[in-house]
This record gives C-alpha cells, structure tokens and sequence, in this order.
C-alpha cells in the first residue's frame, strides 16, 4: 500500500471527480505521492483515471530569477526614487529595466536624469501583483490575472505548453483493511533508486546560478586547434605548457579560422608582444583542449558588435599529467567571461563572490596569481570550515588587450575558470578526487548535496 491512498479515496468519497493537482492541494499529500498512490489505486480497481490535454503557461528561468532576485524596473525606480541618472544604470537595468519602467510609469527620463513618477505605494502594488501572479503561475500554470499573465508574455517571460491533466474518479471498490495480508517482521530489501552523479547535480546548479545573473552558455568541441587553445590567448607558441608533457596532441592539423584578418591580428600581437616568428604551421596543430578558455575566444571572435555580453561554460579538459589525489588527466571547468567596456575589477570580484555564496561559501577571499593571459590576475579561495583552512578553486582575472583586442576589439574582458571537483571535494568531505569516477555504487548513494 502506497502513502496517500486512504487519504485519496476519503476525498474522492466526498467530492467525485477531482485532478491530481486538487488532490494534492486539498489533502496537502506532494503531488508525486498522489501520483504514485493514484496509479495503485487504478491498478486495484479502485479508482478510474482519465486524462485531458491543457494549455499552461511556465515560467522561464528569467523570470524564476526575477522572482528571487527583484525584476529590474523596480531597481530603475529605485534609483530614480535617489536622484540617480540614466549612466548610473547596470547594465541590465539600463537594457531591460528602463525599458519596462518607463512603460509601466515608473520613471521618467529628463536631461539623462531619471524622475519616480509612481509613488511607493503603488510601485508596491505593482511589484507585489506580479510575484502574486508568478506564485499562482508556477503552481498550476494557470493565469489568476491574465493582465499580468500577458505582460509576461510580451516580455518572453512565460512559455507556453500543453500538458496532461490526469483525472480521478472513485469506483466504490474500497480498501481492504490496514494489515490485511502483510508480515511486518519479514525484511525488506534496500531499494535501488537512480541517483544524479554529483557532478552532475552541481553541474546543473552552477548552470542555474549563471542563468540568474543573465550569462549564456557556450558549447564547444572538446577537439581544439592550438589557435584557439593557445594563441588566441596570447600564449607563445613556445611556451612550455605546449609540451606533449603537458598538452594531449593529437593526429591530423586543424584548419586556421576563415576570417584572414583574425589570423593576422593573432599574428601581430604575438610578434610585436612576444618578438618572434609566429608560425601558422604551429598553431594548425589539433589538441585535446586544456582549459575551456577555448571556447572564450571563439564567442569573443563571433561577437559583431561592442554590445555588452556574459557567456558561461561548463566542460571537460584535459591535461596530460600524472594522477593522483588531487589532479586529474580529464577533469571539469566552469567558464565565465564579461566582455563590456563599462566593467571593472570589483565587478569581477562581485560575481566571482555571489556565484560562490550562492553555492553555500559563505567566507571568501582572493589572493594576486599570475596566469598567462590575464592582468591582473587572482585566485579565489573559500574557507572550509570543517577542516578550519583555506582552498584554491580556481583563477580569474582581465583578459590582456592582446587577448581581446585581436579577437573582438574590446576591452576589457573579465575573465575566470573555476574548478568543478574541488568545491564538490569540500561539500562531500572526500580525501582523493579520483573517487569521483570510480564508479562506486556506495560513493554514489552516500553523496548527499544541500541543493
């Protein structure tokens, strides 16, 4: 016997018809619990299950984002409520929330300077009517306040889609008393439930967190060429990290990019930065990539315009290194570049920190480094509090204007590559970061993440 049945067929008793979505709200069951104890019921004969195709509305993660977040007009109103101007705007409240503000009457825009034209009671209302609707939208899809329901529309807020609506109705057929034809002593078997890998748990919560904060993804192969590996990013061509004792080389040249003139931009920095012979033999040369830095350049490279822009990327790299209880040959890498001219060192620090409190470090500190293609440069460490110390997760920094000046003529770029293994290694208290791919069904089961 499933939880929830009695529960189910009570109600059913007293109202008939109902969906799983209204049984679960009027018995205060999960609704996956009344699926569950729903489809025994049927297959007892108890109840008849029928279905209908709905039209619903969902929220993007956009929107989740504002819910959590605040939407960005209501920031403009702020701001306009202390007398700010047009150019003290971030980014996104000067292209999505002046927009919406002054659509909705929020603000006015005079000589540059922005004027509250609401007062802040009906600024209130207005916000709260919107997460009100958002509440009811994310519960059951349907819109409360269709006024509200299309202006998420016209935002591209709410996406559309038809679902299943599953209906009940009792058949009569009651259970068969509690007890009847059960031996509670008998032992039961552990169940074998599927479980998400950590990685790929904290994979997919990293990609939430980036979508909050407006980034895109970027994809790539995992086969790179030595342009986009090591020269787009200013990295002589003899520098010892392109040894084979480093770098996994592999059969076969790559082709060099189709623009011509990217090529020779990448060409003049590298001789008049360098002072060398750049060779396009050398950079045709096809890799494993070692970091996913790659994949900056090339959205760097496909940029058409000096619009501002936040990209993220989590992948693979590989590193052709000896193994042991804190490096990998094969490992992951988050991403993240901020190509806007208007960005600073303390936006840099400012994501790097609400990225990794949003993780669960709450104590977070950056020390100056050095690494090839940014400057200045830094590392990021959290305070694990178990162990009482400090740890190194990864490095970040200012693309060079040799790096972003050749590929997209702006700058400056905020740049990081943060590990993936080693906060994981933190959260589940593991000792040696091979443990992660060895497939150990207890490992597995044992790994418990807060997220």
């Amino acid at each position: 016997m499933y939880k929830g049945e009695r529960e189910i067929l009570d109600i059913l008793s007293k109202k008939g018809k109902m969906s799983y979505e209204d049984i679960a709200e009027k018995t205060g069951l999960h609704i996956d619990t009344v699926r569950r104890a729903a489809e025994s019921l049927r297959e007892n004969g108890c109840i008849i299950v029928s279905s209908e195709e709905i039209s619903v509305a969902s929220p993007t993660a956009e929107l989740d984002g504002y819910a959590r977040n605040g939407f960005p007009e209501f920031s403009v109103y702020e701001k306009a409520r202390a007398g700010k101007s047009v150019g003290d705007l971030l980014p996104g409240e000067k292209s999505i929330g002046l927009k919406w503000a002054k659509e909705r009457g929020l603000v006015g825009i005079e000589g540059g300077r922005l004027s509250a034209r609401k007062s802040v009671e009906d600024a209130e209302a207005e916000k709260k009517k919107l997460l009100e609707e958002y509440r009811v939208l994310k519960a059951s899809g349907v819109p409360k306040d269709k006024t509200v329901a299309e202006h998420f529309f016209q935002r591209r807020l709410l996406q559309a889609k038809t679902v299943k609506k599953y209906i009940a109705e009792p058949t009569g057929k009651r259970l068969a008393a509690k007890g009847d034809g059960f031996d509670l002593s008998v032992n039961s078997e552990d169940a074998q439930l599927g479980k998400n890998h950590p990685i790929t748990k904290l994979s997919k919560r990293i990609g939430t967190i980036m979508a909050e904060l407006g980034f895109e993804e970027m994809e790539g192969s995992i086969v790179e060429s030595a342009f986009w590996n090591f020269d787009a990013l200013f990295q002589p061509q003899d520098h010892p990290a392109r040894e084979l004792a480093d770098t996994f080389y592999l059969e076969g040249k790559s082709e060099l990019p189709g623009d011509r003139k990217l090529v020779e931009r990448v060409k003049k920095a590298h001789e008049e930065g360098w002072k060398y012979k750049w060779s396009e033999e050398e950079a045709r040369k096809t890799v494993l990539r070692t970091h996913t830095t790659a994949l900056s350049a090339r959205y760097l490279a496909a940029m058409k315009d000096k619009k501002p822009r936040k990209y993220f990327a989590i992948g693979r790299v590989f590193r052709n290194e000896a193994t042991d209880y804190k490096h990998l040959a094969e490992f992951s890498q988050v991403e993240g570049i901020i190509a806007w001219e208007g960005a600073t060192f303390r936006d840099l620090l400012g994501i790097l920190k609400e990225v990794y409190r949003k993780l669960g470090f709450e104590k977070i500190r950056f020390r100056p480094s050095y690494f090839p293609y940014t400057e200045p440069s830094l590392e990021i460490e959290v305070y694990f509090e178990e162990k009482k110390q400090w740890m190194e997760l990864g490095g970040a920094g200012i693309f060079r204007p040799e790096v972003s000046m050749p590929l997209a003529g702006v700058y400056p770029v905020l740049a990081w590559g943060l590990s993936l293994e080693r906060p994981l290694m933190l959260m589940l208290d593991m000792k040696d970061i091979r443990e992660f791919y060895r497939n150990d069904l207890n490992f597995l089961k044992s790994a418990k993440l807060k997220f």
